[in-house]
């Protein structure tokens, strides 16, 4: 299954970072290939992790389409950690982690994601340029966060 992966560093603490990767219905504002993102659901589970469920709308717009897919997501503050996976959508497999860590007045993002995408009639050639796709995506969520966090402190 292809993987996706950035890793950044963010001059901005570990609550500002926190906070602002959870805010992910003002993601599209941030990043211009999400149309839109909804919290469908969500759950304290104790102090320290909540459960959220939500909607992602995409548009690739070299396949003129697009990709629309639900996700559950496990938030764990003390690990500095989200856990997600699709439950339904148009990917075939989507699932990943953010890994928040803390360098006191900086954070350190690393966030990956597999995924496998099935498009019929679609050959090597196009399951590449997802792939760099993909990869642009990854490359501009953790920069789109950066730049945010940054600006706020």
């Amino acid at each position: 299954m292809p993987q996706v992966k950035n890793k950044v560093t963010i001059n901005a603490p570990f609550a500002v970072v926190w906070e602002l990767a959870q805010d992910v219905e003002k993601f599209p504002a941030i990043m211009p290939d999400l149309e839109q993102v909804e919290i469908l659901e969500k759950t304290v589970q104790s102090p320290q992790s909540t459960r959220t469920v939500t909607q992602w709308n995409s548009r690739i717009k070299q396949f003129n389409r697009s990709i629309i897919w639900t996700e559950e997501d496990i938030w764990n503050s003390v690990e500095g950690t989200c856990h997600f996976w699709q439950i339904k959508g148009d990917f075939t497999d989507y699932k990943g982690a953010w890994k928040f860590r803390s360098l006191g007045e900086a954070t350190e993002l690393d966030l990956s994601i597999d995924y496998s995408f099935e498009i019929p009639l679609v050959g090597a050639l196009m399951k590449g340029v997802l792939q760099k796709l993909m990869q642009q995506n990854v490359d501009m969520m953790a920069q789109a966060l950066k730049k945010e966090a940054e600006r706020r402190v």
